[in-house]
Parts: structure tokens; C-alpha cells; sequence
């Protein structure tokens, strides 16, 4: 997308905000610093409040004003300076959409703003509110002050620009017990200041960057799973929305480079949200997109983010020029880091995605630390920032819901999230590999844990003395395993596709496959003598079943005898645990968010 001008030249949003010394809150300032004579204008808001510009007058008789429930307007801005919506001297009053703002322009000397130290009798606020919402292709949080702020509020949700992707999106309220699945794409569209001289500068804007993010349903773990743009795979017909209103379908592509899904053809996102679907077999609810501005625009708005590369760098197609080592990059040098394809790894698309996934991750640590979401200037910079680069579809097109949103995500704890890269290998029909194609035999898996909603991180949660009980102690080699596998309500073929899994991952020849279990069970049960606990544990651990899917009998096993396992309603598949993290094959690239890891 473009980054938008909202026409505020070098105004600071922080400057907006400053500290109630009675409530201890940083409050939205909406007079002009120097006094204005009162006007006789009035103008109705369409609540039908009067919002008549207001006269300079002291701070209590604001807060006496808020106490009653007024709202104060801005002040006419002084002559020669003109508010967001064009007014200019001698012209209109700013209307309650816009706030008054200092600017930072050469030759204007605004009064000092009221000190922002708290006084000594000053009380501390523990009810601050906070407006949260994703960061386009970031897909991370950024945090905007709040306190009364319409008129800022207002001036947010007009940055933000929206597509109407039709049937392609889903949910805009985000209830607890239902996972989230959001599109984040970058596009390679270079329009935007400064972007000028970065390659096609007359690409319409293709998906250049892929992120599946599946926030899960208990709001303990998210998995972001990148997808290469150079993926071969097919794009289905998809409906657009037409600029009178029509709906147009645009025939689909088969044996396609996936970043076509967007911009080619005069697609949308919901065209690339169609193909994700298509790939993964996972509901995509949401799009969120950005192009080049984002990445200048938040790593400056948080203050830099923090990155390692293990050794020098110096590549004058991105103009990234690193020592070896730990540095904080910002704007331009944040961009370079995240375009650069030949500094890394094997100089190939799929090394960069692994430097961006480094980058996304500590830009997240950023945005979550103390230092960042106790000051007010980063928050309203991030506020401004987020929402001028965002492009989304229209169900979450708003402040209010990108910040209902945005509280879900919040609750993800950031060591719980976990960046991988769809596996794939070089397109076999290709003498020069420039494309690449799905591995299906490591791809199939991760694909099952997003539709189950599996975590690829161990999540913490509380174990009674009985698991301890049950699931501590020695486990029995794979070859001593002996059980017998029953349907108890699972899908059909499900205890065939178990035992295959048995015998062919784990190395367990001693299984045996017994088909119908004669009754529906809710619940997926191992049956085990005392005598087999140890084979019992490794099972468990193969299957991630908790100490309550465990029964034991009275007797020891003679002989030969075999446990029995039976798959119930909640079986999600061979090789998927029902409990735990996905035993994710170590041949899959992944990065654990709340870790630095040096680019290579």
C-alpha cells in the first residue's frame, strides 16, 4: 500500500498529550498553546452536542467541564497555520475531528507545553486505558495512549485504508475460544517517500511477503508461518470488488508463483487470502498490509530495533552496511536489513525470510518492553505509524476493532510464539532453480497443527500430583512398545493412518490395528497393566496425552498382552498431539520470538 500523507508535516502526535497533575493521566490537549479570543460560532457535532470552540481558559475549568460530562474542542489555530482538514487564517475554526497541535516547523515559536513530572502529591492511575491493534505485515502490537481522546481517535481511524475482500474474510469480533488467522503482507510496491530507486518501481504491488499468523484459541501461543514468495502453487478463481460496486471473478492460475495471488490480474488480498487457503486448508479470517514505509516508519516510532549479524556486511543492492555484531537499526538501515537477500545464509529468498523473521522478533521484544510502552512520546509515534501504514479488510477496518484485536494478540505471551517457514524444496521442473515447491512430507504436519490449533511451543500449564504421578518415570524403548489400536469415534482410517505412524516415525514394529472399538468415546484412552506403565509413558509422550487419558488395571500383563489404545472424538490426527507442543520435524526452519539469534 501507499503510505498515506494525512498533510501534518513535522507535527509531533506526542505533543498532543499532557499530564493531569489531579488524575495522574496523560490527557489529549486540544487548545492551541497560545490563548484565542472566544468565538460566536457554534457548530453541531451529529451527536448534537454543541461543540463550539471553546475560549482560552484555565485547567480546572476543563476539568470541571470533563467532570460534567462536556467535551472541549480545539481553539482556532493561529493565523498562518491551517488544521488537518484545511482550514486556514481567518478561515473556519478547526473542527472537533482535529486537535490543536504544536509544530515543529522552522520560525514557530509555540508556548513551552505544561511539565509532563508528575507533582509530589500527584496520584498514580492503575485504570489506564490502552488502544491496541497489529501493525499491517508486522503483525505485531503498537500500544496509543488514550484518555478522553476522540478527536484523535477520529484522526487514527482516518489513517487507516480498507478493501472490501467480500466473502474472502470472516469474524470481526474476536471471541475467547476461537483460534484467529490473519494474512500480514508486505507488497513489493516501491511508491512512498524515498522508496523511489528499490527495484520495480512500477510494480502494482505483488505479495512479497507472507505471514500466516495463528493466534490460538486459548490466546496462550501464536505460530507465524512465512510463505515464500517463490512458492509454485495454484491460485483459485477469486471475486473482487470493482470501484462502482460490481463484482468481478478473476479466473484462477494454476503452477503460479504465490506472490501473484496479489496485484496480478487485478487481484486483491482477498485473492491471496483465498490462496492460503487453498494451500494450508486453514480459514484466513483477516488481511493486514503494508509496503516499504512500514518498516522505516515503526522501527524509528519504537526508537530502533536491536539485531545481530554474525559477521560483517557490506551489499550495495540493499545499501545494508553492518559491522559484526549487535546494532540498533532504524528507518532506511531497518528496510535494508529486511530486503537484503545475499549477506545471509544462501543468499536466496528463503535466507531473507529467516533475517525478517529475526527482525520481526525483536521487534516484537521491543514493542513489549518497559521502555517502550512507559513512554508516551514512542506510543503516540507507534499509534500514527501503525495505523498510516496499515491496509485491511473492511470487518477490521476500524480503531475499535483493530484494538479488539489487538487485547486477543496482547494476551499471547511472546515466548509462546513461534516464526516458521512453510518447508519446501527447488522446483524439480526447473534446470536453473529459481521457484520452489511444497514438501509435502514436513509440510502436511505443520498444516494439521495450524487447522488443530497445536502449539509449536511448550506452554506452561498446571500439572496436578497425579500427572507427576503417572507421567514421570522410566518410558520403554520404542521396539518394546506393544498396543493395539482402536476407532473409537476418531475419523475413519484413523487407527491404520496410527499404526503407519507407529511403525514407520517412531520405530514401534510391536503395534497392531483392531479396528471398530464397537462405541463412540469423547475421549482418546490407553489401557495398560502396572507392569507396562513404562510403555504406557512413552505412548503418552508420542501422543501428548495427558495423566486423565491414562487407565490402569489391577492386573499385570502376561505374556504378549498389549495395551489398548483407543482414539476418541478428540483425536486430531496421526502424529498431532492432543496435548502439548507439535513434535515438529527439526528439519523445519523455525525462530522462537523471545530469543536473539545472530543472522548467519
Amino acid at each position: 500500500m501507499d503510505a498515506q500523507n494525512s498533510g501534518q508535516g513535522d507535527i509531533d502526535p506526542a505533543d498532543q498529550w499532557v499530564l493531569n497533575p489531579e488524575t495522574g493521566n496523560y490527557e489529549l490537549r486540544l487548545d492551541n498553546p497560545a490563548p484565542q479570543p472566544p468565538s460566536p460560532r457554534t457548530a453541531e457535532a451529529p451527536s448534537g452536542r454543541d461543540v463550539s470552540p471553546r475560549s482560552h481558559q484555565p485547567a480546572d475549568a476543563g476539568r470541571a467541564a470533563r467532570r460534567q460530562g462536556g467535551r472541549a474542542t480545539a481553539a482556532e489555530p493561529p493565523a498562518g497555520r491551517a488544521g488537518r482538514g484545511g482550514a486556514q487564517a481567518g478561515g473556519p475554526p478547526a473542527g472537533p475531528d482535529v486537535p490543536g497541535q504544536r509544530s515543529r516547523r522552522r520560525g514557530a515559536q509555540p508556548a513551552p507545553p505544561p511539565s509532563r513530572r508528575k507533582g509530589k502529591g500527584a496520584k498514580k492511575s492503575g485504570k489506564k486505558k490502552a488502544l491496541l491493534w497489529t501493525s499491517g505485515v508486522l503483525g505485531f502490537l503498537v500500544l496509543a495512549t488514550s484518555g478522553g481522546a476522540y478527536a484523535y481517535y477520529q484522526h487514527l481511524n482516518g489513517n487507516i485504508s480498507t478493501v472490501d475482500v467480500g466473502g474472502a474474510g470472516s469474524q470481526s469480533s474476536f471471541d475467547s475460544g476461537k483460534p484467529i488467522n490473519i494474512l500480514l503482507m508486505g507488497t513489493d510496491r516501491r511508491t512512498g517517500k524515498g522508496n523511489e530507486g528499490y527495484g520495480d518501481s512500477g510494480s502494482v504491488g505483488h505479495a512479497d511477503t507472507n505471514i500466516l499468523l495463528h493466534v490460538s484459541a486459548d490466546r496462550t501461543n501464536a505460530t507465524a508461518l512465512s510463505i515464500p514468495r517463490d512458492l509454485i502453487t495454484d491460485i483459485p478463481d477469486c471475486e473482487t470488488k470493482e470501484s462502482d460496486g460490481q463484482t468481478k471473478v478473476i479466473p484462477g492460475t494454476p503452477d503460479t508463483r504465490f506472490n501473484t495471488s496479489l496485484g496480478q490480474d487485478g487481484r486483491d488480498p482477498g485473492c491471496a487470502m483465498r490462496t492460503v487457503e487453498e494451500l494450508t486448508g486453514v480459514k484466513v479470517d483477516h488481511f493486514m498490509m503494508a509496503d516499504f514505509n512500514a518498516v522505516k516508519t515503526l522501527s524509528t516510532a519504537v526508537g530502533g530495533v536491536p539485531i545481530c549479524v554474525a559477521h560483517a556486511v557490506d551489499d550495495p543492492k540493499s545499501h545494508l552496511h553492518l559491522s559484526a555484531g549487535e546494532h540498533t537499526v532504524e528507518g532506511e538501515q531497518a528496510l535494508a536489513f529486511v530486503r537484503t537477500r545475499h549477506s545471509f545464509g544462501t543468499g536466496s529468498d528463503l535466507s531473507r525470510i529467516q533475517v525478517q523473521q529475526q527482525f520481526l522478533s525483536a521487534l516484537l521484544r521491543k514493542l513489549k518492553s518497559k521502555d517502550t510502552l512507559s513512554s508516551p512520546t514512542k506510543l503516540a509515534s507507534l499509534a500514527e505509524a501503525g495505523t498510516k501504514a496499515l491496509t485491511v479488510d473492511t470487518g477490521i477496518g476500524s480503531i475499535k476493532k483493530l484494538s479488539s484485536l489487538g487485547e486477543e494478540i496482547a494476551k499471547v505471551d511472546p515466548k509462546n510464539i513461534t516464526f516458521a517457514t512453510l518447508p519446501v524444496v527447488d522446483n524439480p521442473d526447473e534446470i536453473v532453480h529459481a521457484t520452489v515447491v511444497v514438501n509435502d512430507a514436513l509440510a502436511d504436519p505443520l498444516f494439521s497443527d495450524l487447522q488443530n490449533d497445536t502449539s509449536l511451543t511448550e506452554v506452561k500449564k498446571k500439572k496436578s500430583a497425579s500427572d507427576d504421578k503417572v507421567l514421570k518415570g522410566p518410558k520403554a524403548d520404542a521396539d518394546d512398545v506393544r498396543v493395539d489400536v482402536y476407532n473409537g469415534g476418531a475419523p475413519d482410517g484413523a487407527a491404520q493412518a496410527t499404526l503407519s505412524w507407529f511403525q514407520n516415525d517412531k520405530q514401534a514394529p510391536k503395534t497392531t490395528n483392531k479396528g471398530d472399538a464397537g462405541a463412540e468415546e469423547a475421549k482418546t484412552t490407553l489401557e495398560y497393566a502396572p507392569n507396562q506403565a513404562d510403555q504406557a509413558r512413552t505412548v503418552a509422550a508420542w501422543m501428548g496425552l495427558s495423566a486423565s487419558a491414562l487407565k490402569e488395571g489391577a492386573k499385570d500383563a502376561v505374556g504378549l498382552q498389549a495395551m489398548k489404545l483407543t482414539l476418541g472424538k478428540d483425536f486430531k490426527g496421526a502424529g498431532v498431539p492432543l496435548s502439548g507442543p507439535a513434535q515438529v520435524s527439526p528439519n523445519v526452519q523455525k525462530v522462537e520470538a523471545d530469543k536473539q539469534v545472530c543472522a548467519k
